[in-house]
């Protein structure tokens, strides 16, 4: 991929779209690990190429990767028990007498475990355990200080408060009095550089996962954001980047007004980025965040793209995202000082949603490609974009995305002139339900897309339960696990044949 001129011409490649914490793990969630590892080993077996993952920074309200506490760390949970114990930091037998789900992440439960394993690695660190590792500690916090040091601090105050909203701290840490923020960092030096551990390790993890994925010939597909939490350290420490009031509550929310997901819109309550601020400072934050992700990935999907032209902006106390207006984003001078700072561009543009000319100008105009999504593509019109033959090369194809139910379980919800839309489409005279996904998967795979991708769930042909996350509905999103049985079951051979026959196996 020369990803200043998008794919190029012929390139043709396929992958997986799975979650690391749905990885199977011993450890109540998937992690950076072992189970990491031997998923990039089924990836090069069946002839794929790339391994998407959702957002893996760390999460806060309703355990949701899109509502990170920091655009630039990394989750905490997904840190690898076996890698700590192989790196001698953390006994075998810590990890062992508590037992997890192995369907479903439990939260609750994971949290406290995972931290008191943390907690245990940090102090066999810090008296004196693996001291060869002191020094590329001490060079990944000088390295990542522009952002480590406030994150670090701002966990630590968290922790300090149950967990609070900042706003909710005493009012001179939550507006950054420059004697408290000193008093506080010295008073809690020692949670502060277990926050800083913390990352360092994630690093040391996620750097052999991605050499791991070089050696076979896979390539790490991340997914950033376009907002962040309102609770978060990146607004408590740049809150002059966002339209906040007096109090630095925000003026307006983001969501995306009465759309295919939900008949209110979605109200997703996230700040709104100042954007004359931002290009004051060249949009010195935005280019440190796309450049930190670039160095865990190979490429970045940028998550509701249509808001670099225009983002709904919802006024704070709003009941539904029925009440908004579009708001200008930062169009071509954001894109133009990120080539220019970090290079070739190497991003995928998630252009779902209502979209305008201008968003599909700003995707043209950097050569980015767009994305296209099955699920979407049989409301009957020959014009649909989703549809196959409407496809440009320069684009990629999924069966469907996090945000959407299992193939099989969309299918079996359709009224009966859709059923026969997607067989129509699929050159069937009809479909059953446990045949309809294979046939989608293979609809993808034979499209003149560049890149098609299919969730780990369509590839074993999940049904009801086996949801990511249901747009619109704040609870139990985000915990669904992949078992080692179920990967055992996936007919590898089927998928690197399919691949073979589609000119997409490249490893």
């Amino acid at each position: 991929m020369s990803a200043l001129s998008g794919f190029s011409h012929g390139y043709r490649a396929s992958g997986v779209l799975l979650h690391v914490a749905s990885l199977p793990s011993p450890y109540g969630i998937g992690d950076l690990g072992p189970s990491a590892l031997a998923f990039i080993d089924h990836l090069h077996e069946a002839g794929q190429s790339w391994w998407q993952v959702l957002p893996l920074g760390p999460t806060g309200y309703g355990n949701s990767p899109y509502q990170p506490l920091s655009t630039f760390a990394g989750n905490e949970l997904l840190f690898s028990p076996e890698g700590l114990i192989d790196d001698g930091l953390l006994r075998r037998d810590a990890c062992t007498g508590k037992s997890f789900s192995n369907a479903a992440v439990d939260y609750a439960a994971v949290i406290p475990f995972k931290r008191q394993l943390l907690q245990m690695a940090w102090t066999a660190f810090s008296t004196g355990a693996r001291p060869d590792l002191r020094s590329p500690f001490d060079q990944f916090c000088h390295d990542q200080r522009h952002w480590l040091e406030d994150y670090a601090l701002f966990r630590a105050l968290k922790a300090r408060y149950d967990g609070a909203y900042y706003l909710e701290w005493p009012a001179k840490l939550a507006q950054r009095d420059p004697a408290t923020i000193a008093l506080a960092r010295g008073e809690l030096a020692s949670q502060i550089d277990m926050v800083r551990f913390a990352q360092f390790l994630l690093s040391r993890q996620g750097g052999r996962v991605k050499e791991h994925a070089r050696s076979k010939g896979v390539y790490l597909f991340g997914d950033l954001p376009f907002f962040v939490a309102p609770d978060s350290s990146d607004v408590w420490t740049h809150p002059e980047l966002f339209l906040l009031d007096e109090q630095q509550k925000p003026r307006f929310v983001a969501g995306v007004p009465p759309d295919y997901f939900s008949a209110d819109g979605q109200l997703w309550g996230n700040p709104v980025y100042d954007w004359e601020a931002m290009r004051r400072t060249g949009y010195r934050w935005w280019v440190d965040r796309l450049d930190a992700w670039l160095g865990h990935v190979d490429l970045v999907r940028l998550d509701h793209f249509r808001a670099f032209a225009a983002a709904w902006h919802i006024p704070a106390g709003s009941l539904t995202a029925k009440t908004g207006e579009w708001s200008p984003g930062p169009g071509a001078d954001l894109f133009t000082e990120v080539e220019k700072e970090l290079g070739a561009l190497s991003f995928i543009a998630e252009d779902l949603g209502l979209i305008t000319p201008d968003v599909n100008e700003l995707r043209n105009q950097f050569h980015l490609p767009g994305t296209r999504v099955l699920q979407f593509a049989f409301d009957g019109s020959s014009d649909n974009p989703h549809l196959p033959q409407n496809y440009e090369q320069n684009t990629v194809v999924y069966t469907g995305t996090h945000d959407n139910p299992p193939t099989r379980v969309w299918f079996e919800k359709l009224g009966d002139q859709q059923k026969q839309n997607v067989s129509a489409s699929v050159g069937r005279p009809s479909l059953d339900n446990g045949e309809v996904t294979a046939a989608l998967i293979e609809s993808a795979w034979s499209s003149v897309a560049a890149l098609a991708i299919a969730p780990l769930q369509d590839l074993l042909n999940l049904g009801p339960g086996a949801e990511t996350n249901v747009p619109g509905n704040p609870d139990g999103n985000w915990r669904w696990r992949c078992t080692e049985e179920m990967l055992a079951a996936l007919d590898v051979q089927w998928l690197r044949d399919l691949t073979v026959r589609s000119n997409r196996h490249l490893n």
